[in-house]
């Protein structure tokens, strides 16, 4: 299965590795519809710290970067689950700013968005599938399941023995003080 998981990751990085660069070398005409979402965040994110940048194409640029580290990540399997979900991390906002069908009057527009819309969708659902995936290895719960089991069978072997070297004691003791001396 790590080839299929191989190519799968990096035919999903694809599209973040190349609009991220994009974003980072040109950010203005992806600024000028993140206007609708940056404008709502400004505020939150100047109450989290006045020093982040609050401007449309400075958000994009950050946004851009993300992508672009999150999608080579991604496709060279280095931390790819952490990626994957930064990647659809970034892609919420995207699509609000991107692809607002809902705001277009012109029907041929309005279909576009749509489509690109759904097809942001799918790109998520991918990142979601990409963030669970193990690999074919235990999962963190199961681990941690394991984990707990094996600390319970340690510390019931523990006091079994513990009693036996108790036991064993005791009758040593009691065996001393019947011998005649």
């Amino acid at each position: 299965m790590r080839p299929v998981r191989t190519v799968a990751r990096t035919l999903l990085s694809g599209i973040f590795v190349v609009n991220g660069a994009q974003a980072v070398a040109d950010p203005k005409p992806f600024a000028v519809r993140a206007e609708r979402v940056t404008d709502r965040v400004a505020p939150t994110l100047t109450r989290i710290n006045p020093r982040i940048p609050t401007d449309p194409a400075s958000l994009v640029r950050i946004n851009g970067a993300v992508q672009l580290v999150g999608g080579l990540m991604l496709a060279t399997g280095f931390l790819a689950r952490p990626a994957a979900l930064a990647l659809a991390g970034t892609l919420v906002p995207t699509t609000l700013a991107g692809h607002a069908y809902w705001t277009e009057n012109d029907p041929a527009q309005r279909r576009q968005q749509r489509t690109d819309l759904v097809r942001n969708l799918g790109l998520l659902g991918g990142l979601l599938l990409a963030a669970v995936d193990t690999e074919g290895r235990p999962g963190l719960r199961w681990r941690a399941g394991h984990a707990l089991d094996d600390g319970r069978r340690s510390v019931r072997r523990t006091v079994r023995g513990a009693r036996r070297g108790t036991r064993i004691a005791a009758k040593s003791a009691l065996g001393m003080r019947r011998l005649p001396g």
